[in-house]
């Protein structure tokens, strides 16, 4: 069965690249899907990609479980690219040769060309790339042409046109690579002429499609985090089944400040959706009396979220089907593409009930989050929501250490918000994964207004990440740091003094608990 778009298969051979090549993809607007490096020659002739192209990746070619690709696949005539370790892979099995390098060739690497290339054709002579890399293509298999090389790699770039086969031993999907999504967008659009057509009107229209098709006439429920996620969830398949569409959303008390009453806004009134807005932040905090450990604290919010969920869903006796915010990436780690038909515990609406038995309707699951933000302003949601930044599902329970009550999520708040602020002001707020105020434990002494305080300390957490599996801590400007010290200790009271915290992870993790 041939893919219903045009689709690109990453190969995924091991490491970070595959995801970031299937990206780069998208941005030429072609639609990638990433695959495992074990699929086979009948499942790809089945499903008939537009092209493929092998990922990098961490092993040699030449150790014991090196990951392979069925070979008969070079023969469907299908265009491939490979990159870095799917170079070698490409001369290995079609009988060049891999040498067992010396010495690695690693970071920013100068190519030069050597003759014509179908591939390289309208760029430069000489130019920049990114290596990352131990042995290398030493001779090019029987029929190949090398095109370019560098100092420590003599096969650095090899084709077959004739075959539809290119491969280069660099890494054109990285920043640091000269031309290198002009090379993608030639290989994509020119050699194995696929069309520019994955833009995001297009996904809305094929996604609205397919939700109409998955729900027909039956009725949708909705759990609204306040995240994007689950925002842009929400108006997509508003867009697709209007009123059949209920939303709720479980205010728990451990919100930013203002951002249930932004929510309620942005849904209700600005966009029309019906909307059951539970205010539960005194269960919330009545059962986390006197709780400190953080995992109990988890699980008390995730339970009570549950039990909130349940009875304020119970009434909407005829829905079938259960929206959620799941992403491409979450897809990926799982293992599959396969969604379930029963809410099972796990899923990300707070682990929903055994018994409560909702098909699953995950409208997003194919995007990256760069597009699910894309989508949500062609779909008019605001830029709060949009860019607003990754929340953990505890929401401000996580951000307090110690117990959690009204007084100190309220001091949270306000220094939270100023934090947020100041990033705004100072043009920052898209370069930041993530910026909050955590509020410790312990108190400090201090002097202020020539008197003597004992009060909290806030700690000020910034991190730059593309994926929050590793993150590194923000170097923020020292004078915006200064100017967020000076107000959250003049405008939040109990607070005086505030730490930067420039752990990065590992060996931390981003939130606090």
């Amino acid at each position: 069965m041939r893919e219903k778009r045009p689709t690109v298969f990453v190969v995924d051979f091991g490491a970070q690249y595959a995801q970031l090549i299937a990206r780069r993809v998208r941005e030429a607007n072609v639609f990638s899907e990433i695959v495992s490096h074990r699929i086979s020659a009948d499942e790809v002739a089945r499903r008939a990609p537009a092209a493929i192209i092998l990922s990098g990746g961490p092993k040699s070619v030449h150790v014991d479980g090196a990951p392979s690709l069925d070979p008969h696949i070079y023969e469907l005539g299908i265009p491939i690219l490979g990159i870095c370790y799917g170079c070698q892979l490409v001369a290995q099995q079609l009988g060049g040769t891999v040498a067992r390098g010396e010495k690695g060739e690693y970071g920013r690497t100068r190519l030069q060309r050597l003759g014509g290339s179908d591939l390289l054709d309208g760029l430069p002579a000489t130019f920049d790339v990114w290596m990352s890399h131990f042995d290398a293509v030493s001779v090019a298999p029987a029929g190949f042409r090398v095109a370019a090389s560098t100092t420590d790699a003599p096969v650095a770039v090899l084709e077959n046109s004739t075959r539809k086969i290119w491969a280069v031993q660099y890494h054109p999907e990285v920043m640091h690579t000269e031309h290198g999504q002009t090379l993608l967008r030639r290989f994509l659009h020119d050699l194995a002429a696929i069309p520019a057509e994955w833009t995001m009107q297009s996904i809305i229209e094929t996604q609205v499609a397919a939700v109409r098709e998955q729900v027909g006439n039956e009725r949708a429920i909705c759990g609204l985090s306040g995240g994007v996620d689950s925002a842009v969830a929400a108006a997509l398949v508003h867009k697709a089944i209007g009123s059949r569409l209920t939303c709720v959303y479980v205010d728990t008390g451990l919100m930013r400040k203002n951002e249930s009453d932004q929510v309620v806004e942005t849904f209700k009134r600005n966009m029309g959706i019906e909307l059951v807005h539970v205010d539960a932040a005194d269960e919330f905090f009545d059962k986390l009396r006197g709780v400190v450990d953080p995992e109990a604290k988890r699980k008390i919010i995730g339970e009570t979220f549950v039990r909130v969920f349940e009875r304020h869903t119970g009434g909407i006796s005829d829905a079938k089907f259960l929206v959620q915010g799941t992403l491409y990436p979450d897809v990926i780690e799982s293992g599959g593409r396969d969604g379930a038909a029963t809410i099972k515990s796990h899923h990300n609406v707070g682990g929903l009930p055994d018994d409560m038995t909702l098909e699953l309707c995950e409208p997003l699951r194919d995007l990256f989050k760069d597009e699910v933000r894309s989508m949500g302003s062609t779909l008019g949601l605001p830029d709060e929501i949009v860019w607003r930044q990754p929340f953990p599902g505890p929401g401000l329970g996580v951000r307090i250490i110690g117990e959690v009550t009204r007084d100190k999520v309220a001091i949270l708040q306000e220094a939270d918000a100023i934090v947020r602020e100041e990033l705004r002001l100072a043009g920052l707020e898209r370069d930041i994964w993530q910026a909050f105020a955590v509020l410790a434990d312990i108190r400090s002494v201090g002097v202020m207004g020539d008197e003597r305080t004992y009060a909290r300390p806030i700690i000020i957490r910034a991190v730059t990440s593309d994926d929050a599996m590793t993150a590194d801590w923000a170097r923020l400007p020292h004078e915006l740091l200064a100017r967020m010290s000076s107000r959250i200790v003049n405008e939040v009271d109990g607070v005086n003094r505030v730490a930067y915290d420039i752990t990065s992870k590992p060996p931390g993790t981003i939130e606090w608990e």
